[in-house]
């Protein structure tokens, strides 16, 4: 059973009535009902939680955090996302979804600007499994299609990813990296792209499929957190 908190903005839900109508329970309680119990043990936190729901205690029970967010940014404090990087760093698994590139803690992950081209036209798009052998791609055919979704197109200023597994393409010609995974520390991360707000897409099958295969990749391995600093010689008195 992995430990997952699945934390989101949970302001779109109560601005916005067709969201609202969309993800009554907010997209939270979406993506955590279709976790299921299964093989996930499943909490939710939001933005206006004290410490946003992430406390350290909260985090220390947590061995995934699936994280979505857009419009408030800026006010989650450098202290949460301070603590949500050492926790990366030390093993925690991290999947970003959608508008969650521009949130602080995916930013200090990556080391870039993660800014991209968009456009709300109500695009169809079409996610191409383009490492049909990754986990993250189990039990899925050769694409996804999501009739109505938000444009994301390249470039994405993101680091080179470790592994590719999923591109979107667009009926306006654009194409998208939408499935990307990195290693942090013992940390492995998986950035997710569709999921707009206004759009139903964590309700459609394949993308829940996805999120499961992904919270499971990302679980933490059982390795011991490296020890850095000073340190006394193994042999001898370690001098040569």
């Amino acid at each position: 059973m992995i430990k997952v908190t699945v934390w989101n903005e949970f302001r779109h839900e109560h601005l916005n009535e067709k969201v609202k109508e969309i993800y009554p329970e907010g997209i939270h309680g979406c993506i955590a009902k279709a976790l299921g119990t299964d093989d996930f043990i499943v909490k939710t936190a939001t933005l206006d939680e004290p410490e946003h729901g992430l406390t350290e205690a909260v985090l220390d029970a947590t061995e995934v955090l699936i994280w979505w967010g857009h419009i408030a940014h800026g006010e989650v404090t450098d202290e949460v996302v301070e603590k949500v990087y050492q926790k990366v760093l030390q093993g925690m698994g991290l999947v970003v979804l959608h508008s969650g590139h521009f949130s602080k803690i995916f930013k200090k992950l990556m080391g870039t600007g993660c800014d991209l081209k968009w456009r709300e036209a109500d695009d169809n798009e079409r996610i191409w499994v383009v490492d049909p052998t990754h986990p993250i791609a189990e039990g899925l055919g050769e694409y996804i299609d999501i009739e109505h979704e938000e444009m994301y197109g390249e470039h994405f200023d993101i680091p080179t990813p470790d592994e590719l597994v999923l591109v979107s393409w667009f009926k306006g010609g654009e194409v998208f990296r939408s499935g990307c995974t990195f290693k942090r520390g013992n940390g492995k991360i998986f950035y997710f792209r569709p999921g707009h707000e206004t759009c139903p897409t964590y309700h459609h099958p394949q993308v829940q499929q996805v999120i499961k295969n992904a919270v499971k990749w990302a679980k933490p391995t059982r390795f011991a957190y490296p020890v850095y600093g000073n340190a006394k010689a193994l042999e001898g008195n370690g001098v040569l």
